[in-house]
């Protein structure tokens, strides 16, 4: 329980990003070994916020689409989107506290 799923294609992403509220998403590839660093606090981050938030990973190898879209250059790199618009990025290994405070503020921003 509490695991990050795999978006399959951009047809699925495309697909939450109208669906959900709140959506996180972890850009990631196989070979990357920051990537691996980060996917166990994405998982947390599922377990934690999964009530409130979708937080999935995907792999930008065979999603090049999307990689060049929201401009990833540089992973890891977790991308926050509130209501289909992105909102923030984190690139590069942080501490667990950096994304949940990330997604907290998205979280937040609903009451305003």
């Amino acid at each position: 329980m509490g695991t990050a799923m795999f978006i399959q294609d951009e047809i699925e992403f495309n697909s939450l990003l109208s669906a959900e509220p709140f959506l996180v998403v972890d850009c990631t590839a196989t070979w990357c070994g920051p990537c691996k660093l980060v996917a166990p606090l994405i998982d947390q981050l599922a377990d934690e916020y999964g009530d409130r938030a979708k937080v999935f990973k995907l792999d930008l190898d065979a999603n090049k689409a999307i990689a060049k879209r929201f401009e990833v250059r540089s992973i890891p790199a977790v991308m926050f989107f509130k209501q289909g618009e992105l909102v923030e990025t984190l690139i590069g290994v942080k501490p667990y506290e950096e994304f949940s405070n990330a997604l907290q503020r998205s979280l937040d921003s609903t009451t305003d």
